[in-house]
């Protein structure tokens, strides 16, 4: 079965949207490791004064991250999909917080506009058709010096990473996407990993869409060799 991309992929995610956070809350340390990378942006003062993109935002999940990290930054969530949208604007917010219904490749079309001193894109690159273009939107929407976060299941490369995430998925994720109803996403989610770049193959991109000082972080955990922040 091919991946789900564009339309198929949005409306699964739209399909999905009301169980989602309640499957995502049975991954050990999820939130934790948003927060994790949010801080990896290291952005001084609590981002007083500064606009954060958070592309891909899905329910919230990443949106609270950054509002936990970054106490006094704009924040700006962007989905393609209207149902997670919608449940993530549902939560509790501060003003400073907002979102916008748009996919990653028409920003501009739907009023996002830079400079943003930062971005977050949290498993977002591998669900994209064109992850190159969206990655030289993001780079123009950066002000001058500003920080890219990509917190994303690349694996590391050794076959001990892909045995790990083909049994948590075969284990875990596809019974629960099955017991939901919503197995072809999460079918989705395990083949895409696997068909994504490794952690080496996505910090080549980014060098390659113009970023500099590309680093590599691990997350903790079982998601050691799964799960990194490219920064």
């Amino acid at each position: 079965m091919p991946l789900l991309r564009d339309a198929a992929l949005t409306a699964a995610f739209d399909r999905g949207a009301g169980r989602y956070d309640r499957l995502v809350a049975l991954n050990p340390g999820y939130h934790a490791q948003l927060r994790r990378s949010a801080r990896r942006l290291r952005l001084p003062d609590g981002g007083a004064g500064r606009r954060v993109l958070d592309l891909g935002c899905g329910t919230g999940a990443s949106t609270a991250a950054l509002a936990a990290v970054l106490p006094a930054a704009e924040i700006v969530g962007v989905d393609a999909s209207a149902g997670m949208l919608e449940r993530a604007r549902a939560k509790r917010w501060p003003d400073r917080v907002s979102f916008v219904h748009a996919p990653a490749e028409e920003l501009g079309r739907a009023g996002v506009h830079g400079p943003f001193d930062a971005v977050l894109a949290a498993y977002l690159f591998r669900n994209l058709t064109g992850p190159d273009a969206v990655l030289r939107v993001v780079r123009d929407l950066l002000a001058p010096g500003g920080r890219l976060a990509v917190h994303e299941y690349a694996l590391g490369g050794r076959r001990a990473d892909r045995l790990v995430w083909d049994a948590v998925c075969r284990g875990v994720i596809l019974p629960l996407g099955s017991a939901t109803g919503d197995r072809a996403l999460y079918r989705h989610l395990w083949r895409s990993v696997a068909a994504f770049d490794t952690a080496p193959a996505f910090a080549a991109r980014l060098r390659r869409a113009g970023f500099e000082d590309v680093r590599v972080l691990p997350l903790p955990g079982w998601q050691t060799g799964v799960t990194h922040t490219f920064v």
